[in-house]
């Protein structure tokens, strides 16, 4: 994650805190000033706030368990007289950090206080984004690169309403205040967010939301245990879950329901976990366990009143050492057990954060990655526009990027995760939107090489979103693939990060040409004067013995060959594999041969030559196969279902 960190906006720590030194001045961030054009984006302003420094007295060593640069907090953090002091021990680490340390202030940042509590039950994650280099310098996935971002030196004051920062309610922890406002560009733009974007930014991983309304999943027993399984691997190995009650309405928004739950609310997931009941040595014979989560809500207060909640009598079937061992507190803290069949019924979403392991030296499942950056851009010429919309445009949508990548397994579970930029927040721009956006999955030909003009078979699709980022899992055969990363709507620009995660190299790559390019040897060469798709899609009677054949078919044409799978112990195989083709010698017929695979050497079984016609409307051809005799060819046992398309236009497929 963190290999290759970028300054936020090319702001130097270091030379910044040269300049400081030499000048002998406190710093002031020319991109967030101590004015209104910091707090607003739009409206009128509200109650009056005054802007604080920490005083002179700001110790390194207070600033957290690391570093060795005394002067720096001396010199860019020095009281000045026009400006009170926010707090006399301003900190960042109080002994440790907790979950328990974060909590929202007047501003509805609910979201990031939630992925922040996510963060403090992971000291290792934490030390990661805190802890690099200098106490000073977060360090963050932001806008599809790893970011640092000072939080001393750039964010040298903040707001004060009455006694209290506007984002936070304890003055001396001054990180999550300080932090998201100088990155969404005003404190009002954090009004309201996505937590799934915060924990990608936190961690670099993949968010995958979860609809829990989807498939009655509170009294599907089987459905839920298979879901819970999912949750608590993501947990274990060190990712982020935050879940919510969605709001329909704008009454609905932080409405409290009977139960203590809040709409529209993010919580922070901080454990997950199988409890054993019972008590004493009988409860290690008994294979009853519950499926439990842990809960914080980011006001920390108002909990859950229900079942295993803090004074519930439902605690009394777990015995004390369990209890301890869960943390199990009875206070008003905002942090709350419940069984996750509670969860599946009161709560309608859950995000997962997955950290991608791409380290071999790990003893989990290493996943390859394959990442690409890549842009939707608005151009007059149909060949160079990339900003076609969804398929529900039909004449524009294959102007959008297009990346292709294999799957070299029989099968393999696939991983795909689009990531747009943000949208910046300033008084001059106003909040920035996310764009809705979503991908297409196609299964293409085994040799193609440039870009899709026309649809072929739908793999999979993800959901189209208005969210930072978009994940897709799914189980696709072996072959070749194109992704189509689209806006909802045609003409719409913006950046974004395509990451493909696989088993083994997926050899990922964008398409960049439309047909075969033209150069100096295209007049001595030739250049293709047809293109043709040709889809195999299986075979009948074949020739076999007893147990059936173990058959493969190989599509020739012009020297280049394309081969299916080894479909075994069948007469009727299904290859379903498909060539294109640019052909120059158009008189040349294209072959379709059926081999049969044998240990030592494999036995021809017949085959096919297509003489293509873009004027023949007779696409769908079923063909007895022959030998290769080029006198008088016989029929052999067996035929070959062919689909054929060909076409002058080298952008017709």
């Amino acid at each position: 994650m963190f290999s290759c960190v970028k300054a936020y906006e090319d702001q130097n720590y270091s030379a910044l805190k040269r300049a400081c030194l030499r000048r002998k001045v406190l710093f002031e961030d020319p991109h967030f000033p101590a004015t209104d054009d910091s707090l607003y984006y739009k409206g009128t302003p509200g109650p009056t706030v005054r802007w604080k420094r920490p005083k002179v007295s700001v110790r390194a060593s207070s600033l957290g368990r690391t570093g060795s640069d005394p002067t720096v907090p001396q010199v860019l953090m020095m009281s000045s007289p026009s400006l009170q002091d926010i707090c006399d021990d301003p900190r960042l680490f109080v002994d440790g950090i907790s979950s328990h340390d974060l909590h929202q202030g007047q501003v509805g940042n609910c979201w990031f206080v939630a992925a922040c509590s996510s963060l403090a039950s992971r000291e290792s994650l934490w030390q990661k984004v805190i802890k690099t280099w200098t106490p000073l310098l977060p360090v963050l996935w932001l806008c599809c690169e790893t970011i640092a971002v000072g939080l001393i030196s750039k964010l040298h004051t903040a707001p004060v309403c009455g006694n209290r920062l506007r984002a936070a309610r304890e003055p001396e922890l001054g990180f999550p205040c300080l932090l998201s406002p100088r990155l969404a560009g005003c404190y009002q733009a954090l009004d309201g967010g996505n937590t799934a974007d915060a924990l990608v930014d936190f961690t670099g991983g993949v968010s995958e939301p979860i609809d829990l309304t989807d498939g009655d999943l509170a009294s599907d027993e089987v459905k839920r245990s298979q879901l819970f399984e999912r949750v608590l691997k993501v947990h274990s190995r060190g990712g982020l879950i935050s879940a919510s009650i969605k709001a329909v309405t704008a009454a609905d928004m932080e409405a409290r329901l009977a139960c203590g739950l809040v709409k529209g609310h993010a919580y922070a997931v901080t454990d997950v976990r199988k409890v054993r009941l019972g008590h004493g040595l009988l409860a290690f014979f008994k294979s009853e366990k519950l499926d439990m989560i842990r809960l914080r809500n980011p006001w920390g207060e108002r909990e859950w009143n229900g079942p295993w909640s803090d004074t519930s009598e439902e605690w009394k079937k777990v015995s004390k050492s369990e209890r301890e061992k869960m943390g199990v507190t009875v206070q008003d803290d905002g942090e709350f057990w419940m069984t996750f069949e509670d969860v599946c019924r009161y709560f309608t979403d859950i995000i997962k954060c997955r950290l991608i392991n791409t380290s071999y030296l790990s003893i989990h499942k290493t996943w390859e990655e394959a990442r690409l950056r890549g842009a939707w851009t608005r151009h007059e010429d149909p060949q160079q526009n990339r900003s076609g919309g969804c398929i529900n445009h039909k004449d524009t949508f294959f102007q959008n990027p297009q990346y292709i990548f294999e799957v070299k397994k029989p099968e393999d579970e696939v991983l795909i995760c689009i990531q747009q930029r943000p949208k910046r927040s300033t008084r001059r721009e106003g909040k920035g939107e996310n764009l809705a956006i979503g991908f297409d999955i196609y299964k293409v030909e085994e040799n193609r090489q440039y870009r899709m003009h026309s649809l072929q078979h739908k793999a999979a699709s993800s959901i189209y979103i208005n969210s930072r980022s978009v994940f897709l899992r799914t189980e696709q055969p072996e072959g070749r693939y194109v992704i189509i990363p689209t806006t909802f709507e045609p003409g719409h620009t913006g950046e974004f990060l395509l990451r493909v995660f696989t088993d083994v190299p997926s050899n990922c790559r964008e398409l960049c040409l439309d047909e075969p390019p033209r150069t100096c040897w295209s007049s001595l060469c030739g250049y293709p004067q047809q293109v043709t798709q040709v889809h195999v899609l299986g075979a009948a009677g074949l020739k076999d013995s007893s147990t059936g054949a173990n058959s493969y078919v190989i599509i020739k044409c012009e020297g280049e060959k394309v081969r299916s799978a080894v479909q075994r112990g069948t007469s009727t195989p299904e290859y379903n594999v498909k060539g294109v083709f640019y052909r120059k010698k158009l008189a040349q017929p294209i072959t379709v041969q059926i081999w049969n695979h044998r240990v030592l050497k494999d036995e021809f079984l017949g085959q096919v030559c297509l003489k293509t016609n873009p004027d023949d409307l007779q696409a769908l051809h079923t063909l007895h196969l022959q030998d290769r005799s080029r006198r008088q060819p016989s029929d052999l046992p067996g035929t070959v279902a062919v689909h054929v398309l060909s076409s002058a236009s080298l952008t017709a497929v």
